[in-house]
């Protein structure tokens, strides 16, 4: 058996060798080192220059897998590793790829992952303790796995190095577990890993696949087939982007193109970045021959991957104004309709043609591309705007938003609706650029986005009417009070006087920020989104009806209990003398001109004096988040209740969408606490009787309620517009 033993092993070294394909200086020759007869059983595994490149076949860490070609540093669990220093006699052949210098002796353990020179240990306990402070605490982890620090000749030298100097430059390294290289260092070794994940090679190739899974992936959504690629949902690992979590902002935007259509068709529709091609793939398969739709991306292989959608949902593609040779086959099967699809720079592709309705949704912010926007949409068109540079929108990188939107900032409690307000200005001056007006439809602010949907109104004098409702707002930084500043450019000698609360006397120093400029006006249009919620119970999205009935409830601010939304039935649509008319069912009028007509000097005068008139019956600015106002020592009312007791004191209020805690209502701060207080109830502390402490506070409420709306009943009538 020693012969035989002798003669395999040359020709095993040299296979090591092969799949590791570095050099391994031998300096003591495998023969020599072939155990006696008189020797015990091997207790450890030699960690000799040759076990660098050594595989674990004979190991039981992960028995279900087929783990062919693995280095023995790369272990599972503490208990596999201190496996490869205790191998039985019947073990040898299988691991005779191992130095068996370390079976000279009964009694010493060596470690797998060290030369003997480097440590050699005569306990269990003292092996293990090696094993686990210096191997196994500094190790690598990926996927359950541990690329252990091995201290073997495993990395290649120069041939000219030699002796001495070859000893001290075998330093500690780490071997990838996905591709065949030694990393000396732990933070590059985290950083080569981070590589591969980013590359999308997350699969090792010393571990065998148990089945292949194709490149690109197929996902459905409101009855719409995409294809996408490998790490679909992280922006830095793909080309083509698409995020699962932007399922409702698709289908707000399909709510309002819908809503759009029904005023006239065909719509042209374009889609500037289209990624996957998801969203134009819905307004083409649901709205049908209404709209014409353009999806275009500079990406080469999104628009690649824009065709294969089409093709998936039996939609024809045209490029260049020439249909595909796929579309006539298509178009015997039933298609849905056509798409056309463009690769170019989308602030090219919108100067060069004109669109009804136009979605922006970079990846960041889209001040970039809304002077195009604006240059070339028709009249009474929509446009679309989704941020998603939420960091710099909600006041997390302010100097981001300065030099974006060229607006000062600062976290507050109504921040969401600050950041729509933000939007909204940048998109009114840039349409203002372009000699055209905007009517806010509405804007949505969640957790990843800020989206914007205007209409366009042509015309200078609807761009001054625009640029006169963006103006700087006054936050008192105390009691989170705000107004916004009065019209006019006369410098006041206090501006804390325009503010309904007294932090200015009572409190120290500048109690007071200016912030903006920002969007003055309405946000919301009670009869759009009244039609959005009818195409949203048409088409069957029932994950953006309360969404929409929110936004409805937010717009009139009026509690829900008190509000009923209806489909639009008695929704009127006429025109007369060039104007087109859209009377719904809360009596509001709005006058727009139809398209191709300008409006007369007349009914520029009327609709003017329409909107002065309508400026009390919009919804209020902002709102009041219940827990930042809450009392010390007091336990607050429901929401519901609170609401109740705003509404029959006389103010308007109702709930935001902004902030689940928040209530929008005209009711001055002040008022506000002192209905929050006057409602609270007392929280009551241990080590008292129940009726005693019942009775006291609810005197001392009422003298404070009393003192408070005594006090301060001159700031009643106090409104922030």
């Amino acid at each position: 058996m020693e012969n035989m033993a002798e003669e395999e092993l040359p020709p095993q070294e040299e296979e090591e060798e092969a799949q590791v394909r570095v050099p391994t200086p031998a300096p003591d020759s495998a023969l020599d080192s072939a155990p006696t007869p008189d020797s015990a059983p091997a207790p450890a595994l030699a960690p000799a220059p040759a076990p660098a490149p050594a595989l674990s076949p004979s190991l039981a860490s992960v028995p279900e897998e087929a783990e062919s070609k693995r280095h023995i540093s790369i272990q599972r669990r503490l208990a596999d590793l201190e496996k490869l220093a205790f191998v039985t006699e019947g073990d040898i052949d299988s691991a005779s790829s191992l130095n068996s210098d370390n079976q000279n002796t009964e009694n010493s353990r060596t470690c797998p992952l060290c030369p003997k020179e480097k440590f050699r240990a005569y306990s269990n306990h003292k092996l293990r303790r090696h094993l686990q402070n210096l191997h196994w605490k500094i190790s690598v982890e990926f996927e359950g796995y541990r690329m252990c620090i091995c201290h073997l000749a495993c990395r290649p030298v120069k041939p000219t190095i030699v002796g001495e100097q070859l000893s001290s430059k075998l330093g500690a390294h780490y071997h990838c577990i996905i591709c065949s290289a030694t990393i000396t260092r732990r933070t590059d070794m985290l950083g080569h890993v981070k590589r591969h994940v980013n590359k999308g090679e997350t699969k090792s190739r010393y571990i065998a696949a148990s089945t292949t899974k194709s490149a690109n992936e197929i996902l459905k959504e409101a009855d719409t087939d995409i294809q996408v690629c490998p790490n679909y949902s992280i922006p830095q690992k793909t080309d083509s982007y698409f995020n699962p979590k932007m399922k409702l902002n698709r289908q707000i935007i399909f709510c309002t193109l819908a809503a759009l259509a029904e005023e006239r068709k065909p719509l042209e529709c374009l889609d500037a970045f289209g990624a996957t091609g998801i969203m134009g793939l819905q307004w083409a398969k649901h709205l049908g021959n209404a709209v014409k739709v353009t999806i275009n991306d500079l990406n080469e292989n999104s628009v690649s991957l824009i065709q294969k959608n089409c093709h998936l949902n039996k939609l024809k593609v045209v490029v260049d104004s020439e249909e595909k040779e796929e579309g006539d086959a298509l178009d015997e099967d039933g298609t849905l309709g056509d798409i056309q699809v463009t690769r170019m720079d989308a602030n090219v592709l919108m100067h060069l043609r004109s669109f009804d309705f136009i979605h922006l949704d970079p990846f960041g912010t889209s001040v970039n591309y809304l002077d195009s926007a604006f240059r070339n949409v028709r009249n009474l068109g929509i446009v679309s705007v989704t941020s998603t540079d939420i960091s710099s929108l909600y006041a997390k990188a302010q100097h981001v938003a300065r030099r974006h939107y060229g607006c000062n900032i600062v976290r507050t409690e109504y921040y969401k609706e600050l950041a729509a307000r933000i939007v909204v200005a940048a998109v009114a001056r840039a349409a203002a650029r372009c000699n055209k007006g905007i009517e806010v439809l509405f804007a949505v602010a969640l957790e990843h986005f800020v989206l914007v949907v205007v209409r366009v109104l042509r015309g200078p004098t609807s761009a001054d009417e625009t640029t006169k409702k963006i103006q700087y707002l006054i936050h008192c930084q105390w009691c989170e009070e705000r107004i916004f500043q009065k019209d006019g450019n006369m410098v006041e000698e206090n501006p804390y006087r325009q503010l309904p609360c007294n932090c200015h006397g009572s409190m120290p120093g500048k109690t007071a920020i200016e912030l903006g400029p920002l969007w003055s006006s309405s946000l919301f249009n009670t009869g759009f989104l009244k039609r959005m919620l009818f195409e949203s119970l048409h088409h069957g999205l029932d994950d953006i009806q309360p969404l929409i009935k929110t936004l409805i409830f937010e717009s009139e601010c009026t509690p829900q209990s008190q509000c009923s939304v209806h489909a639009p039935s008695n929704l009127n649509k006429q025109e007369e003398n060039g104007v087109f008319i859209k009377t719904t069912d809360d009596t509001t009028v709005d006058i727009y001109s139809a398209q191709g007509k300008r409006k007369s000097s007349e009914m520029i005068i009327n609709t003017a004096k329409k909107q002065k008139t309508d400026v009390s019956a919009a919804h209020p600015p902002f709102y009041y988040n219940i827990h930042r106002h809450s009392i010390k020592g007091m336990n607050m009312p429901k929401l519901k209740k609170f609401l109740c007791c705003l509404s029959q004191a006389g103010f308007r209020v109702s709930r935001t969408h902004f902030d689940p805690m928040g209530i929008r209502t005209d009711a001055p701060l002040v008022q506000f606490k002192s209905i929050l207080l006057k409602y609270s109830t007392p929280t009551y502390t241990g080590g008292q009787s129940e009726g005693s402490v019942q009775t006291a506070p609810e005197e001392t409420v009422a003298d404070r309620v009393e003192m408070s709306v005594n006090d301060k009943a001159e700031a009643s009538g106090c409104r922030r517009w």
